[in-house]
């Protein structure tokens, strides 16, 4: 693609690739690793509810680093300190073995490091790219993350039952030192930011921009759905492979790859297919899909129909979220985007933390198949709420037409 010949963009994709596979992998083995220890899926539950709400409590923060300094800087001193901080973990339990204290310790750090890349990197390609390349920057973003993940599921499963979850962890960990030499390579100096603004003033300029353009905020709130669905999906799935299937870690990985591939697809299908039929309507199909999916899933016992299930809900999460945050690049002022991004993922953690924690003790009382209920309900609730904002962002701009 012409636009990998912008060698900025192009080491940015690079890290981006890199850092999806680390955090993929360490999660998905962490996940299965409790579960393997504990026999809950409450305590899975605990572990990603930890994750979501450490990202959810820096995240006002998130947003004033991410608008105030250069978003290259922020995302090099992210990996950095990942590296070190999951390095240090490593090493505890290479020497004291299983704690569920260093388990929910690694997921809190998972929780902070990923709410303030995904504000930064995000912000970042609105600067690295022209309006015109928005939609196909998107797409590559999404193909290195699902690609990232697709290869953490397989390789995950596989490392986990040979060579444990410390092997896991040393991996993760110098994937952010090589992420961390890719930007070293993005040549690339800020011109939005704002030093002589203070940290208060510049919080409340996010809110109040935000507050003033209600569709846009809503329209934010669409796109920030599938990132629960997703949370939501690391929840269920463990005990769904464990208990409803009666499968191991490499079922479970495989499930995940599945669902990375999806989301691999994605990226060459969804800009094309929104261009073709219009964005809102793509949206509400891709929706419409996945909420039919999830349904049909709680009623499933057989193998290979969870890697065909898994296959499609992370085609419709990737692909919404691709055609929802081009059309939120497009407007969001790029001085503006890193606040108004980490306002959508403080929102999107909070739900996270709520769902991941409930989740996790209703499938303990039921069944895995609450849980996918459950994310249908949440798509749905995704779906008409892109219904509602749709309609009256055509009511408004007819209203303009008459005037």
């Amino acid at each position: 693609m012409s636009i990998l010949k912008n060698k900025n963009f192009l080491f940015f994709f690079l890290a981006d690739i890199m850092s999806g596979f680390g955090v993929g992998m360490s999660t998905i083995g962490a996940n299965w690793y409790l579960l393997d220890e504990t026999g809950s899926s409450g305590a899975v539950g605990v572990m990603l509810a930890l994750n979501v709400i450490a990202g959810f409590l820096v995240s006002p923060l998130t947003g004033i680093l991410t608008d105030k300094f250069n978003r290259k800087v922020v995302i090099q001193i992210t990996f950095i300190l990942r590296a070190v901080a999951i390095g240090i973990l490593t090493v505890a339990f290479l020497l004291d073995g299983f704690s569920i204290g260093y388990i929910y310790l690694f997921s809190i750090v998972n929780g902070i490091g990923w709410s303030i890349y995904i504000s930064a990197s995000r912000s970042l390609i609105q600067e690295l790219l022209s309006g015109e390349q928005l939609s196909k920057g998107n797409s590559l973003v999404e193909i290195s993350l699902q690609v990232g993940m697709f290869m953490a599921g397989a390789a995950s499963g596989f490392i986990y039952r040979f060579a444990g979850f410390e092997a896991i962890l040393l991996i993760n960990s110098l994937m952010f030192v090589i992420c961390s030499l890719f930007m070293i390579f993005v040549k690339y100096e800020s011109s939005l930011i704002d030093k002589d603004e203070g940290y208060l003033q510049s919080f409340k300029k996010g809110i109040e921009y935000l507050y003033s353009h209600k569709l846009t905020f809503l329209l934010g709130l669409v796109a920030a759905i599938p990132l629960v669905a997703t949370m939501v999906f690391n929840v269920v799935l463990p005990e769904y492979v464990s208990k409803t299937l009666n499968a191991d870690s490499v079922v479970f990985g495989f499930s995940d790859m599945a669902y990375g591939i999806g989301g691999l697809i994605s990226g060459f299908i969804a800009a094309p297919f929104a261009r073709n039929i219009t964005k809102n309507k793509a949206v509400n199909v891709i929706f419409t899909l996945s909420i039919m999916t999830l349904l049909g899933l709680s009623f499933n016992s057989i193998v290979f129909v969870i890697f065909l299930g898994s296959f499609i809900i992370g085609f419709s999460n990737s692909s919404i979220r691709i055609i929802m945050n081009t059309m939120l690049m497009k407007i969001v002022p790029k001085s503006l985007m890193g606040r108004a991004m980490s306002v959508w993922m403080g929102i999107a953690l909070f739900l996270q933390a709520v769902f991941a924690s409930v989740l996790g003790l209703l499938i303990d009382i039921f069944s895995p198949s609450i849980g996918f209920i459950c994310m249908g309900g949440l798509m749905l609730f995704g779906l008409v709420l892109h219904y509602f904002v749709t309609k009256s962002k055509n009511k408004k701009n007819n209203r303009y037409e008459v005037v």
